[in-house]
This record gives structure tokens, sequence and C-alpha cells, in this order.
């Protein structure tokens, strides 16, 4: 929640800004815009018609924070002003804003002077429609946050939207972000800041496109400062000083839109944006003070709030039962923590996956059998506890909400929480929020990297891809060929994850759904026979399909067999010629296929694929296809091994070229000859 961060300013601070910074000057020749001053030549630009697929274009977008007076009170000034052109229906969602406004106990941001317009090209003339007042809502609101929307009126293909708005804030913590890259392409995006030297802020820049601006000025600003009175009647002391202002100013030019791509953790990670920390205050003839400056002060804080760490300072007594009954004559801490994991796992629902705090007491989620995942891993952690075992909660991002800044504590960077069991010189990250979760075992979504475990060292945890080891094993028989049809046994051991996705499957559409989408995966007529899954029950360990099939091969005097069967690699997962960012894979893989088979009678081998090895970066892929014919029978092995998860852009080049050859060599085919 927002902090009333003027409680760190000394009484004698209850200030007036006498000189006001504007920013507005700043603007370079590319972004200038006037409200209103939209013109025809905007309504044919084509400077974007390499971008095709673009349903919208931000023409201009200039933004600015400042430091201001208001009355009195020293507050931030955030301005934004933004035109964007419309191209098709897909693209009216830009049309609806939403502003956040952050609250206080006692002070909030306010939402000042908004406008907003929008113009069509009508009979060669622009038309301009504004956006009337009634058109403003109350979106979302809670304890902390108030999101304004409004959307814009005459809204059709074709037309360029434009609006105006000012936030002012008590808040020096929420000196707002911005981001010059997003979904659509920007013509221009600028953004400055001015900071006095009466704030530390650390910026966090992230993103890949040059800037067309980057620069920072320094000057000097008077501010007069209103002194604390002299008892209840006494008279107010002026104080004027004239604090070093810096002003950074960046700004892109004619940026692409950057969407989703293959194996990446999120876009979001890799979109050109500046954000902002407040790291300390300088207050005049004060020592420096610094403002949650480390990870320990941030976890330490944590451990105390009463909806967190709180929880597990309390006796919890109404577990003790339920504990106690678990652990019963249990032979070890181990089988001790599993009973209880699974207990927790198999009995309470998870309602919300991403989530920071407890909004219910640990007694109602134990009693209610439900609740977000902060509240069923803080079950598990406060159960664990009573047993005597070694458990604290882990706060991390999920890779699809992105990474968390590690030198700087950013709480609100997190959005979901596991278990962290130490068991003598064993260590096992456990997820009861998750119905299908082994022990032991976490989604691939939270290996994004450093967590943080709530304790007093803010000690670090690290989920990273390249530890989770995937293999695969897939063994294929071909047996006889009788009236063009082949038999055939299949038998596969899947990845853990892949294993996930099949019980997922089963649960939700059961056996026979998930046998039927097999047999439609194969490009020829098929039937399946004698389908097993084992262990599919035992969600420690991956499952095993089988299945006996029959499948149409032809009797013709040619016959075409594609050994790998339904397990090749029909395209490559690396489309795009280029990329910017890195191959972020959910795992180390190694996936390994066997195939045999004997040349049924009547028959000869026509044309065999050849053998071919190959390695990618010496030691970081490997490509096998090794085949040969003993007399009737042939053998062929192909494994596919990458030994780890993550890739610089530097490489994605080689990795296309590498998956190519994959492609194209799983795609060759036996082919056998009838016998003259």
């Amino acid at each position: 929640m927002p902090c009333n961060c003027m409680r760190y300013i000394p009484c004698l601070l209850t200030c007036v800004v006498s000189g006001l910074l504007s920013l507005s000057a700043l603007a370079q020749e590319n972004g200038k815009m006037k409200f209103g001053k939209v013109s025809k030549e905007e309504f044919t630009d084509k400077r974007f018609e390499k971008d095709t697929g673009a349903h919208a274009i931000v023409l201009s977008e200039i933004g600015s924070s400042a430091f201001e007076a208001d009355g009195g009170d020293l507050r931030l000034v955030y301005k934004v002003h933004r035109r964007v052109k419309i191209v098709d229906k897909n693209g009216f969602d830009v049309a609806t804003v939403r502003v956040p406004l952050y609250k206080g106990d006692t002070r909030e941001e306010k939402l000042l002077n908004l406008k907003a317009a929008a113009y069509n090209l009508e009979n060669g003339e622009v038309v301009e429609t504004r956006m009337d007042s009634k058109n403003i809502f109350n979106d979302k609101q809670d304890k902390s946050l108030l999101v304004k929307k409004f959307t814009l009126p005459a809204v059709k293909e074709g037309t360029i939207i434009e609006y105006a708005y000012t936030v002012t804030s008590p808040f020096y913590r929420y000196l707002r972000s911005w981001t010059f890259q997003g979904e659509y392409p920007r013509l221009w995006s600028e953004y400055s800041v001015a900071i006095p030297e009466y704030f530390d802020y650390m910026l966090i820049p992230q993103g890949y496109e040059k800037f067309a601006i980057e620069k920072k000025d320094y000057s000097r600003v008077t501010f007069s400062f209103r002194t604390e009175r002299s008892g209840a009647t006494g008279p107010a002391d002026m104080v004027t000083v004239t604090p070093g202002v810096t002003t950074y100013h960046w700004a892109v030019k004619e940026i692409p839109a950057i969407h989703p791509e293959s194996f990446i953790t999120t876009v979001d990670n890799y979109v050109r944006r500046i954000e902002f920390q407040l790291s300390a205050y300088n207050w005049p003839n004060e020592a420096r003070k610094p403002v949650q400056s480390s990870w320990e002060e941030l976890m330490k804080d944590l451990m105390k709030a009463e909806d967190l760490g709180g929880v597990l300072n309390n006796n919890n007594g109404f577990l003790s039962g339920t504990v106690e009954d678990l652990v019963k004559n249990a032979k070890t801490d181990q089988e001790k923590a599993q009973r209880i994991y699974n207990w927790v796992r198999n009995n309470y629902t998870c309602t919300d996956h991403s989530a920071l705090w407890m909004e219910k007491s640990l007694k109602t989620v134990f009693s209610g059998k439900s609740g977000n995942v902060v509240e069923v891993n803080m079950l598990l952690t406060a159960m664990l506890r009573k047993a005597g075992l070694k458990a604290d909660p882990v706060l991390l991002s999920t890779r699809d909400n992105g990474y968390v800044y590690q030198f700087y504590p950013l709480f609100t960077h997190f959005n979901y929480m596991v278990v962290h069991l130490t068991i003598g010189e064993e260590s096992h990250d456990l997820d009861a929020s998750d119905p299908l979760m082994g022990f032991g075992k976490l989604p691939p979504g939270c290996y994004n990297g450093a967590a943080r475990t709530i304790d007093e060292f803010a000690t670090p945890v690290f989920l990273n891809a390249d530890s989770l080891r995937e293999q695969k094993f897939t063994s294929v028989l071909l047996g006889k060929m009788e009236n063009g049809a082949v038999a055939g046994t299949f038998m596969q051991r899947p990845t853990y994850f892949e294993s996930y996705d099949i019980r997922e499957q089963v649960k939700a559409k059961g056996r026979d759904e998930f046998f039927k989408k097999i047999a439609k995966s194969y490009t020829g007529e098929i039937e399946l026979t004698s389908k097993e899954i084992e262990d599919i029950d035992s969600l420690e360990l991956p499952v095993m399909t089988k299945y006996e099939f029959k499948m149409q091969v032809g009797g013709d005097d040619i016959v075409y067999i594609n050994p790998l069967m339904g397990e090749a690699y029909k395209s490559n997962p690396f489309t795009s010629m280029e990329r910017k960012f890195p191959v972020e894979m959910t795992g180390v893989s190694d996936e390994i296929y066997s195939f045999n088979m004997d040349v049924p009678e009547g028959y000869v081998v026509d044309e065999l694929p050849k053998s071919a090895i190959a390695n990618f970066n010496e030691t970081e892929g490997l490509f096998q296809y090794m085949v040969q014919q003993v007399e009737d029978h042939i053998q062929l092995r192909c494994r596919i091994k990458l030994t780890k998860a993550n890739f610089m852009p530097e490489d994605y080049s080689g990795l296309r070229e590498f998956y190519d050859l994959i492609v194209k060599k799983e795609a060759e085919q036996i082919v056998l000859k009838k016998k003259k």
C-alpha cells in the first residue's frame, strides 16, 4: 500500500516551491504536439506501412514527471499527452484508457486536467469530437488503488484519438515509470524527469531498442520552505534554498511493436522501459535517510506483517491435532513432510494463483479448505513447522510476470509464493496450491531466477530453468505387415512437465479422449488398442504411455514409412529470421527415440535415410540420427539434447539452423519396394 511519504519530511519542510519545473520546453521537434491541432497529413502517415499487422499506431506520446508545489505541499506531478491512430477495429482497445491512482490512509493521488478527443477525416476536413466528462468512471477500487477509466467517442477505423492528463501525487516512492514500446508501433515516445537533490532514485532501464535521445542536464531551482510555527499562534519563518536539479530526458523514434515469441518468459522483460525506485532522502541539514535499502530490511518487515509472515509467529494451536495425526508413526522427517504436503495439496483449493498477501486468517483458511496461493502455502509452512520441520515461505515472480530486480528490494515485483523445506543437507521446494504437483516439484513457471525467503537474511533461493533436467524416452516397434497395414507397439516416458499436462488432460476429459487425440495426431488411418497410462497417480514420477496400433501404410509396389512416426518435429519452432531477445526454454531437454522394424516379407529396402550427427555451439546442443540395416532388420536411434535452457540473441541464428537440420532429417522416410 502506498505510504504517507510526507512523514519522512522534517517539520520545517512543509514547503512551497517558488520555481515550477516546466518540462514542456524539452520536447524535441519530432515530439511537439499542441492539443487539438491534428493535421490532415497525420491521417495518411505511411511511416509504419512496413508493419502491415499493426492495428493502431502511436503517432506521438510525451510524458514528464517533476516536483512542484501545490498549496504548500511538495508533490510529484506526472503529465501525459498521447496521440494514436486507429488502423482497424482490432485497435479499438486503445480508445479505452485506464489511469491507476494510489491511495494512502489520509492522502491520495488525483487525476487533473483530463481532456480527450477523437478526430475523423470527413469530406477532406478534420472533424473533432470531444469526450464528455460523463465518460469518466471508477473502474476498480480497493484500499490502496483507484483506477480511473475513460473511453473516447466517435471511434471507427482510421480515427485519430488524443488525450492529455495530469496526476498529482504525495507519494514520492511512486515516481512513474515510462514504457517506450508495446503492442503497437510508436513513431515518437518521449519522457523527461526532473529530480531535486533531496531525493535519490535508482534508475532501472531495460530493453534493446536504441534511444534517439538519452541525456541529462543540471540546473538549480529556488525552493522556499515554510518552517514550523513557534507555538500555536507563532509566526512562520521562510527558508529559501536553491538545490540542484537533475533532468533526465529519453526518447525513441519509429520503434516497432513488440510481440510474444516462442521460448520466452514474457516480452515485458524486454520492452524498452525506464523504472524508478526511491532509495533515500537528502533533506537539508539532515543525515541521509535510506528508504528500505536492503532485502534483509524488507523481509524483516514482512516477517512481522499480520497478513503475511506474522501468522507464523503465532502458536496456531488449532493445527496441533491434525498435524499429530498426520505424522503419527512416520519413520523419517521426509515422510512427515510428505504426509503433510499431500494432505494440504489434496484437501485445499487454490482460489487465486497470483497473490502477495493473505486476505483471510490462517484459521479461516484451515477451516474453509480454500485460499489464494499465499494462504495455502502459508498453511503448509505453519503445519510443517508445527511438526518440528524447518520450512520457510519463499516469494518469487513467475515467468509470465517478469524478472525480479535483484539490486533493490521491490516487493511488488513478486506474484507467487512457495515453500522451502530443509531436511538435513537436503532441501525441497513445495507448492501445495496445485492438486497435480508432486512433492519437491514446482510448476515450470516458477523457474524464473532468484527468489527470496521470508527470513531475517532474505536468503536467496535460485530457481533456474537450467536446473530442470527434462528427459523423454520413446520406443516404437513395428511388426508384421498384412493387407497394407502394419502392426506395432508404442511406449513413451515423457518429461515430468509433459506428464503433468497428460494428467491435466485425463482429469479434465478422461483417458479415452486423451487417446483419441493421439490417434488424430497421425497422418494416416490408425487403430489403437491395449491403451495404458502407468504411474498417473504417482505425482512425483513421469507417466508411461503405452499402446498397440495397426496403421495403414498401403500395399502398393512402393511403401513409405517415416520412422519418427508422430514424434518428428514437423516445423522449426524458431520462425523469425532474427531475434533481439534471449531464447528462454523451460528446462534442459534430452529426447531419445528408438525405432525397430523388420522389413516386411516380399519387400526390400529401396531407400534408407543416412545417419547424421550435428553439434550446436560445440557442447550446447547435440542431434544424433543413427540408422542401420542388418539383414532384414532396421534400427534407428534419434537424440536431441540441449545442455542449457537459455541462449543469448547472438546464438539465435545458429539455433534456428540447428532445428532446420532436425526438421529436414526427421522428415526423411524409409522407402520399401516390392520384390520382383
